[in-house]
């Protein structure tokens, strides 16, 4: 097989292109120089192989050569066996991966709807619950604190249309809208609304 594009850099090169790259987490000695080895004997073989199971993925046939050839590094008696019977180790296990991942693909399968089978309204269950202790809540304050909340916060006044309606200064307005608040805050808590 020569160079192409098929194939990705680093896979069946030549023993040079080998030995300038930089192998990481190899012993050294003799184990490092087998595994090169296999790599340079057989990765090409091994790279055309798995495309083809891959469907001619070639990202994931680079990812399927790279865990063969470290299953291989991480059993040393295949790094020693004769060609022959290393080639025959490395493809069955690379076909065992493919296999692998195309039945955990199965397991998980993929569903996708064109359209909902039904229209999603929103539910007011939650908006109702929320309303029905929130008026529990404003009902526990004080006459005064659930004034100035009506008039700021449901009925939209500022501070001083506030003060103007409940006929008391704009510092009393903000002072029982920051207590008010407080004690709300406080009830929720207790009613296991607010943590």
């Amino acid at each position: 097989m020569s160079e192409s594009s098929d194939r990705p850099p680093g896979i069946g090169g030549s023993r040079g292109d080998a030995a300038e790259r930089p192998v990481r987490d190899l012993p050294s000695g003799s184990d490092a120089e087998l595994l090169r080895a296999l790599h340079d004997e057989h990765a090409a073989a091994l790279w055309a192989f798995v495309l083809h199971l891959t469907g001619g993925d070639k990202a994931r046939a680079e990812d399927v050569v790279q865990e063969t050839l470290f299953r291989a590094w991480r059993r040393p008696k295949v790094l020693a066996q004769q060609d022959s019977s290393a080639r025959g180790w490395l493809f069955t296990v690379a076909r065992n991966i493919v296999v692998d991942d195309w039945r955990a693909g199965q397991r998980r399968p993929t569903t996708s709807v064109e359209s909902v089978p039904e229209p999603l309204e929103p539910d007011a269950t939650d908006t109702a619950l929320q309303s029905i202790m929130v008026t529990d809540a404003l009902r526990r304050l004080s006459r005064d604190h659930r004034a100035v909340l009506l008039e700021c916060y449901f009925r939209g006044c500022t501070a001083g249309q506030a003060a103007t309606v409940l006929g008391v200064p704009v510092g009393t307005v903000k002072s029982r809208l920051h207590y008010a608040l407080r004690a709300l805050r406080l009830i929720l808590e207790e009613m296991g609304v607010v943590t």
